[in-house]
């Protein structure tokens, strides 16, 4: 009995999974019939435009060649007309009219007696050649698939070009129409569960390039359609390419209470702790706190505020970690890093007064400060009291004799044990940690007085990757800074 339960239920799970396939080839259908339709009728609609516009040069030159006639009739009506009229008056005269006989006898040349002749056949038009190029009209034909080349497609610095070709020469193409989308999965796209494509239209040649991208996906598909002044033809193949980077968002179930977390954003705020509290003993805790001024600083050369947690922590909405504590101001990316090569940047506000890059192991205690333990590697900058910019790790310190960057790039790879710290703009080399990692690593920053924004989804810089072979084995290194003070 239950064999033949199973494979009822195997039936039932064929059944239901060719029902998908049908609806979806369904949907397509559907979408190709509205397609066609809306294709034909545009067609039409540019037909009929062309052939009013034919009509209208037709009568452009009709009425051109009418008036021409009828300047000419007119003209030649009035020589006419002053002739006549010199006659009529030299009848009136007898004298002038023999006169006028005599001299008319004198004229032996027909043509001189009246220099004006009716002819008008130097107006003719010969409309031959012109009846014979309307008659020639037909449909342009419709341009084939062009075909995207995946070697020759290239996706670097979070741009990605994509080159393509026609399969045939065809020199009536006036553009083409590029359309492009995100997703997770690769092979060809679905027709379900898939981003809207992205269009970008009116591309003149057979090669384009999107700059500035955020790769928080896994792939892109391209497709690609060649256009000529009537009908745009069938789209290429699609192709999927890989878009790798590291995603992450900052962790605020386990972030310091006078941290105010906000996806990719991290602000500090002072009021944090006491308002968190309140809502806990008033058991409203909504894990939103507001962010005001502050207005006490203390005198010792690191920053140490007056803690404001004292009481319970609400439980960690993620992870297994406790929140960080004491003087420890500290927030972790949500995404561990095992292996491979990643880079990101961050941004602090102009007024921060002290904070923190870099990553640590999940390990690190919820009083540990980034750089003070050998779990931790960072550069810190401080603008409290005194100004300093310095790489730390294991309680050991090194000045950096740099300007502190408006952005700050960071790139660890994990598997070659390096971890690297850039100026963002310039890609300039301002220090880099040698080590190797026996755990995973996350994402880590402190901030104090201000606030710090992330930019995730990045590949590793193109000049950053020259930049680890030229500079690799030259530059500080962890263990060097055992060697010096605290």
């Amino acid at each position: 009995m239950d064999s033949q339960k199973e494979a009822l239920q195997r039936i039932i799970s064929t059944l239901a999974n060719k029902n998908d396939e049908i609806q979806n080839f369904i949907d397509t259908l559907n979408q190709t019939l509205k397609g066609v339709q809306e294709n034909s009728s545009n067609i039409l609609s540019e037909l009929d435009e062309e052939f009013d516009s034919l009509y209208s040069i037709l009568d452009e030159v009709k009425e051109s060649m009418i008036n021409s006639i009828k300047q000419e009739q007119a003209r030649k009506s009035q020589e006419l007309q002053s002739q006549l009229s010199q006659c009529n008056n030299a009848l009136e005269n007898s004298e002038e009219l023999l006169e006028f006989a005599t001299r008319s006898l004198d004229i032996k040349e027909p043509e001189e007696f009246s220099k004006v002749s009716d002819s008008m056949t130097h107006l003719m038009v010969d409309f031959s050649q012109e009846r014979q190029i309307l008659q020639t009209l037909k449909f342009l034909p419709v341009p084939k698939a062009p075909e995207i080349d995946p070697v020759e497609c290239l996706v670097a610095d979070n741009s990605v070009t994509v080159t393509w070709r026609m399969p045939e020469e065809d020199n009536k193409i006036d553009h083409f129409i590029l359309e492009y989308r995100k997703t997770n999965f690769d092979g060809l796209p679905r027709v379900k569960d898939e981003r809207c494509w992205e269009i970008i239209d009116n591309v003149k040649g057979t090669e384009y390039t999107l700059s500035g991208l955020k790769f928080d996906s896994k792939y892109m598909n391209f497709r690609v359609k060649a256009c000529n002044k009537a009908v745009a033809g069938e789209y290429s193949d699609p192709v999927t390419l890989e878009t790798k980077a590291l995603n992450f968002s900052l962790d605020n179930s386990s972030s310091h209470l006078n941290l105010r977390v906000e996806d990719t954003c991290v602000e500090w705020d002072p009021t944090g702790g006491k308002g968190q509290e309140s809502k806990i003993k008033g058991k409203e805790n909504k894990g939103s706190v507001h962010v005001t001024s502050l207005k006490k600083h203390t005198r010792s050369g690191t920053p140490s505020p007056k803690r404001t947690s004292t009481g319970s922590r609400p439980p960690a909405v993620r992870g297994s970690r406790d929140r960080f504590t004491g003087e420890s101001y500290t927030v972790l990316g949500d995404t561990a890093i095992e292996s491979g090569q990643h880079y990101w940047e961050v941004k602090a506000q102009k007024d921060c007064k002290s904070y923190s890059v870099g990553v640590a192991y999940k390990t690190l205690g919820k009083f540990d400060q980034l750089g003070k333990t050998n779990t931790s590697w960072c550069i810190h900058v401080n603008n409290w009291l005194q100004n300093t910019f310095a790489a730390k790790h294991n309680n050991k310190v090194k000045a950096l004799d740099v300007t502190v960057p408006e952005r700050i790039g960071v790139f660890c790879d994990f598997d070659g044990g390096q971890l690297s710290f850039y100026d963002a703009n310039s890609k300039q080399l301002l220090y880099s940690f040698k080590t190797k990692f026996t755990q995973p690593v996350l994402p880590g920053f402190m901030v104090w007085c201000g606030g710090l924004s992330l930019n995730t989804g990045m590949q590793v810089p193109s000049a950053v990757r020259t930049l680890q072979k030229s500079e690799n084995g030259m530059t500080g290194s962890a263990s060097s800074l055992n060697n010096l003070t605290q």
